[in-house]
């Protein structure tokens, strides 16, 4: 991890990227194992055949998961995950730490959990990630939005995505701007609550001109 102090209350950016910038998300199922990880890690709790939640997903576009069990996550969560985008050899995440150690915690789970899963579908074994996770401090709230456009804005780099980022199925733009896929496992509010209302946000994004992490 880079050397950043974490503090109960922050936010930050934290981010990663594959070994020797291969791609660690190779098909749809790749993504979306990732996607329940993120989401339901948020928390101590564990989760036995997190495969059988991925292909539900696949099925129907949500995760299978208990109303109880979301609460559970929700009081014992300590991070709140607020925007998101997975590329194909990289990720982005906005997370506010809700202990000192949280995001340790947190990111440790989710990486060792991708990352033993990746290797074994893919018969391969040592380290997927190019070294520890990276971790910014957002030091102020006009950071805090300008990054949250530039991780909204990252599916631009791919030719397909181009002009059509809003429909990206791996980012957190379309829950923020049409509709909210994963209900309160997703802190959007601090980003939301600054605009009149979702098109607003919509033209921040459009307009921005942020283009590199340095940046934001």
């Amino acid at each position: 991890m880079r050397n950043v102090d974490i503090a109960e209350g922050e936010y930050y950016h934290i981010f990663g990227r594959g070994n020797n910038k291969q791609n660690v998300f190779v098909g749809d199922a790749d993504y979306i194992r990732f996607l329940f990880l993120i989401f339901h890690f948020q928390s101590p709790k564990n989760f036995e055949n997190i495969g059988r939640f991925v292909k539900y997903f696949v099925k129907h576009g949500v995760f299978n998961i208990d109303r109880d069990v979301i609460e559970d996550i929700m009081r014992d969560r300590f991070v709140e995950l607020a925007a998101f985008s997975l590329m194909p050899n990289h990720y982005h995440l906005l997370v506010r730490a809700i202990e000192d150690d949280g995001i340790a915690k947190y990111m440790q789970r989710v990486l060792n959990s991708f990352t033993k899963y990746f290797n074994t579908k893919h018969k391969r074994s040592g380290h997927l990630f190019q070294g520890p996770y990276g971790a910014k401090h957002v030091e102020n709230n006009k950071q805090l939005l300008h990054l949250s456009a530039y991780i909204h804005k990252n599916p631009t780099e791919l030719h397909d995505w181009q002009n059509a980022e809003i429909k990206y199925p791996w980012s957190s733009y379309q829950d923020l701007v049409v509709d909210n896929r994963w209900g309160s496992l997703l802190f959007s509010e601090i980003i939301l609550n600054q605009f009149s209302n979702k098109g607003e946000y919509h033209n921040f994004v459009r307009n921005s001109g942020v283009k590199e992490m340095d940046d934001c």
